[in-house]
């Protein structure tokens, strides 16, 4: 099965986007796959609902491994199935947190075996903080990886006041990249990236 990597600083709404485009997709429950950023593979129950508050939290690095939900898209001959994956918050430096260091790491190197990607930008933070709220290794990552994998920039938190600000300077700053302005929240937006999705994974 092929798959799509979902990455982003901490915060940006990577794990509800998740959540909510499975259930946009119809998902309600599945088997998530839990990958551990120190080794070994197990699945659990999950209600995408229901578990949500334990999986979405405000503080950073929430998520600290790779987690799956394996989702189908309609297709014209048949349904195409996809594993969106959800990753560690990404940040530049080293953190002080060992478990952090390690899911970082973990999610730099699903990057070189993922299909596509997802890269999730709070526009509603960098509406509000400028250009220093998107993290150098964000704009390394947007330079180079397209070259090897399709990529699109999901400029989320759209509902939010500055988000439209910000998504000017996301656009500015990544030119030439695609940006699709979502809502994890309130999954708006959720049609662009199911054609995305759709189309290159």
């Amino acid at each position: 099965m092929r798959t799509a990597l979902i990455i982003g600083q901490a915060n940006a709404g990577k794990t509800l986007f998740l959540l909510n485009f499975a259930r946009y997709l119809g998902v309600e429950r599945a088997e998530m796959t839990v990958q551990a950023a120190e080794g070994g593979t197990f699945t659990r129950p999950c209600h995408l609902e229901r578990d949500r508050p334990l999986l979405v939290g405000d503080e950073p690095h929430t998520t600290r491994c790779l987690q799956s939900l394996t989702v189908s898209l309609p297709g014209r001959k048949r349904a195409r199935v996809v594993v969106l994956t959800d990753s560690t918050g990404l940040l530049d430096g080293i953190d002080e947190d060992r478990q952090v260091r390690l899911a970082v790491a973990q999610t730099l190197r699903a990057l070189r075996l993922a299909d596509a990607v997802l890269h999730v930008i709070d526009a509603d933070r960098v509406g509000r903080q400028g250009r220093g709220a998107i993290a150098e290794v964000e704009v390394q990552i947007a330079r180079y990886l397209p070259l090897r994998a399709p990529y699109a920039i999901l400029a989320n938190k759209m509902d939010l006041p500055a988000a439209p600000r910000g998504l000017l300077t996301i656009r500015r700053v990544f030119a030439g990249r695609t940006v699709l302005p979502i809502s994890a929240l309130e999954r708006t937006g959720f049609r662009e990236v199911r054609r995305f999705v759709a189309r290159y994974v």
